[in-house]
């Protein structure tokens, strides 16, 4: 049993989708997922095991910020063998070329976050998705009939919520950047880390230009073309 999961060997699916909201963890299972069994629920950060379409595949809540979802990715890959995390969050458009409710699959992420350049000494990394997965997350998102849009592109993976300098972000939306959230940066190097598969998966809950939001509850129970989307990459 890990620290903070403290499920059993065996509990934990080889793919594993991964929001930051324990609430949309169980929406995901209860509503996706055949057969879910909750296998964690220490903190509240709640993790099912069920089925999709006859594969196994996990839910896991993994919080907000970069250091709490990397506890638990580094649980998961490091403790429970798991070989596929797929992030399915909500962000912040930065830009008008994203509407609400569009879909962003990650390639990559930027991030103004210290935790990478800890651990590369002061130099820059570049992480980056799992080919295979962004592929197949596109394919899947192409062969769905949505109202939403789909775009592929960067995320702004940031460590404030509540920032008091906005303007720090126009440099990364100048060069691409789609949206803001908290965790894919360190996702995606983690992953690289422990040779795993990494993609993430963000619905635009909220804009930053035209202040549009959605509710507590649509976030946790309203995004349902990115999860399908996940499910089909991953188990692709």
């Amino acid at each position: 049993m890990s620290t903070h999961i403290a499920a059993a060997s065996g509990d934990i699916a080889p793919i594993v989708l991964f929001p930051g909201d324990p609430l949309r963890a169980k929406w995901i299972a209860e509503n996706f997922l055949d057969g879910a069994r909750l296998y964690s629920d220490v903190r509240g950060m709640l993790g099912f095991t069920g089925s999709w379409n006859g594969e196994r595949v996990s839910v896991q809540g993994s919080g907000m910020g970069q250091p709490s979802m990397a506890i638990y990715a580094t649980e998961l890959f490091a403790e429970y063998d798991v070989q596929t995390i797929v992030r399915v969050g909500s962000c912040g458009g930065l830009t008008e070329r994203v509407g609400m409710r569009d879909v962003i699959i990650a390639n990559g992420a930027c991030t103004d976050s210290g935790i990478n350049r800890l651990r590369f000494h002061g130099l820059d990394y570049a992480p980056v998705a799992d080919f295979s997965l962004l592929r197949a997350a596109v394919e899947a998102a192409e062969g769905m009939t949505m109202e939403a849009a789909v775009h592929v592109g960067l995320l702004f993976s940031s460590d404030q919520f509540y920032s008091t300098r906005r303007e720090l972000t126009e440099p990364f939306v100048a060069h691409g950047a789609l949206a803001v959230e908290m965790e894919t940066a360190g996702l995606y190097t983690l992953a690289a880390y422990h040779q795993r598969r990494a993609l993430s998966i963000c619905t635009v809950s909220d804009h930053l230009i035209t202040h549009e939001a959605t509710t507590a509850t649509e976030r946790e129970q309203s995004f349902g073309d990115m999860i399908e989307i996940a499910l089909r990459a991953a188990t692709a």
